[in-house]
């Protein structure tokens, strides 16, 4: 009976005016007892954590979690159990709105929804819950209403908001969720989620407070002879930026050129010149600040063709220089005969530093362009072990992040894609790349042959266990399970006759040869950074020697790659990963020997 009542109460309240259509209502201050005790105050209240904690006289954190929504029974009390019998249908049409921000390096959103027809008069508050994509930081935020209100129908127009989350870095990415209260015990489909990015420095502040974003927007071209003059706006003196670098490249072949302003002549504009560029081609041209991922703002260059000046020259000059011509042959023709038999063969000591400088150089100036029957770059998938702690991980970054920008290469990292391995599943999504990717690249350690030990078991006691607890990726346990799904993908092409060179494995300089597991000793294995143009040549199909010549690519050479900022990024996190696998052998050696 009372559900017939219920539905007829609803259908009149749809079918009269909306009067409350377009109105916002903001959460208020009051206490968790008095929406316990049904006070008509406390409308629309916000709970925090410390009112939960003192009310109810535990720590809600511990016992439910962060951001697992709270039962009913637990905020209202049990002495009308009908409160939390029902659920209701998760809210519509959630925005997320940016809110001024003082501090230039964050920003603030509010969030704003409207609660469903379906189940309002059993409506008893929301939750709502922000995080960011990829990361583990969650802020919650509580409201509810007293115990004593229904809603009618007609407050499903109504807007409720939340209050501000403040603090949230520029050009991230993050998912709000908004679910009404009660819920079931399986409530996955009644929320409301919503994903969005907050703006990036540039949008906040302007281009010429942002380093990261900062990029030259005015640049000229003038041409002179076969040289190129480039002239482009200098970035702020606040900024710090005190190099620049371009790039240009036509038809295969790439031109790097090293900029270095000199500020005491001008720190608003500066110029440099383009060498040795072909006359009639079309260059790419990219130009940015020397800094780790800076944004580079392309344009493009011409090389117009130098015009010949055609001179008509009189009858009489052509006549004087037939003859001048031909008295200098006569003249020469007639020495070489008196000279002819008194030709003797020379012998000339040349100093062998000159004969092996000479042949460096003719080998270094060689160019070999790359083979342009793949259309896209090579598609690499590269697996590790989060065991290892928080600088090995940062290694493996670096080192895709070389890659992609420096090998022409573009790597998959589950670290990366952690929105898409969420909603895949981690070991879905490394199926899905096995199966798609071009290369396979293992990158072996300590961490990964090992795996994880049980608490204890290496007699560091509690230290050791908290360390094993932490996961620094995605799913560590699904990397092991892929990791030995390469394996048996290696034995099977193996056993079959197929061709192998689609898998790879690697380890640092930190690490050994016997880190590597022993199905994958049937692949090819490379000692990194030592070995980055033996790993290019195997990328790109590209032979390193050659009859009388071989490939040298500086910026991937032993020594030339740490001149890039990449480079430069990728030495460094090796060194600390170095500094801190050293650091943890020498514990687990005192630890044996104190046992």
């Amino acid at each position: 009976m009372w559900r017939t009542t219920l539905v007829l109460y609803q259908l009149f309240a749809l079918g009269g005016p909306m009067r409350a259509e377009g109105d916002v209502i903001a959460p208020q201050d009051c206490s968790l007892d008095c929406v316990r005790q049904g006070g008509s105050d406390c409308k629309y209240c916000r709970i925090t954590q410390a009112d939960v904690e003192r009310t109810l006289g535990f720590n809600s954190i511990q016992v439910f979690g962060s951001c697992i929504p709270w039962p009913c029974f637990v905020l209202l009390g049990k002495v009308d159990g009908e409160l939390c019998q029902h659920y209701v249908q998760g809210p519509n049409n959630v925005t997320v709105e940016l809110v001024n921000d003082p501090d230039p390096s964050s920003d603030t959103v509010v969030v704003s929804w409207k609660p469903s027809y379906h189940g309002i008069a059993f409506l008893r508050g929301f939750q709502v819950s922000l995080q960011a994509l990829g990361g583990s930081s969650v802020a919650c935020q509580l409201f509810l209403f007293h115990r004593n209100i229904s809603l009618p129908a007609s407050h499903a127009q109504r807007v409720y908001k939340s209050d501000p989350f403040p603090g949230l870095s520029l050009g991230s990415q993050y998912a709000v969720t908004v679910m009404a209260l009660p819920v079931p015990e399986q409530w996955e489909r009644f929320y409301h989620s919503k994903h969005f990015s907050t703006r990036s420095c540039a949008e906040k502040n302007g281009l010429e407070q942002c380093k990261n974003d900062w990029y030259p927007k005015h640049i000229e071209v003038q041409q002179e002879g076969t040289s190129i003059n480039v002239t482009f706006n200098l970035a702020p003196p606040s900024l710090g930026i005190r190099g620049y670098f371009s790039l240009c490249y036509a038809h295969g072949i790439k031109k790097y050129t090293d900029i270095t302003p000199i500020p005491r002549q001008n720190k608003t504009y500066h110029s440099y010149r383009l060498n040795d560029l072909e006359e009639g081609t079309n260059y790419t041209c990219e130009i940015a600040a020397n800094e780790v991922d800076a944004v580079r703002k392309k344009f493009n260059v011409r090389v117009l063709p130098i015009p010949k000046v055609s001179a008509s020259p009189s009858l009489a000059m052509v006549l004087l220089l037939g003859l001048a011509l031909v008295a200098m042959f006569v003249v020469l023709l007639a020495a070489f005969t008196r000279r002819r038999p008194r030709l003797r063969m020379k012998k000339v000591d040349i100093k062998p530093d000159v004969i092996k400088q000479h042949q460096e150089s003719e080998t270094l100036g060689e160019l070999i362009s790359l083979s342009r029957k793949r259309l896209n770059p090579p598609r690499l998938l590269m697996c590790y072990s989060s065991f290892d702690g928080p600088e090995h991980v940062k290694a493996v970054m670096q080192l895709g992040a070389f890659i992609q920008q420096h090998m022409a290469t573009q790597v998959c990292l589950d670290i990366w894609e952690s929105l898409r391995v969420s909603e895949e599943g981690s070991m879905s999504w490394h199926c899905r790349q096995i199966r798609e990717s071009d290369f396979i690249l293992v990158i072996c350690s300590r961490g990964l042959r090992r795996g994880p030990k049980p608490p204890g078991e290496d007699g560091s006691g509690g230290e050791a266990e908290a360390e094993q607890g932490l996961c620094f990726g995605p799913n560590p346990s699904s990397t092991d399970v892929a990791v030995q799904l390469i394996g048996e993908e290696v034995g099977r092409a193996k056993a079959g006759g197929q061709d192998l060179s689609k898998y790879m494995a690697a380890i640092f300089d930190y690490s050994e040869e016997a880190d590597i597991p022993t199905e994958l000793r049937l692949v090819s294995h490379y000692t990194l950074t030592r070995d980055l143009e033996l790993l290019f040549s195997h990328l790109h199909a590209v032979a390193l020697q050659g009859p009388g010549r071989y490939l040298r690519i500086s910026h991937i050479s032993k020594g030339g790659y740490t001149q890039l900022p990449a480079g430069a990024a990728l030495q460094r996190s090796i060194g600390e990963a170095r500094t801190a696998m050293t650091e943890k052998r020498h514990r687990s050696v005192v630890g044996l020997r104190v046992t």
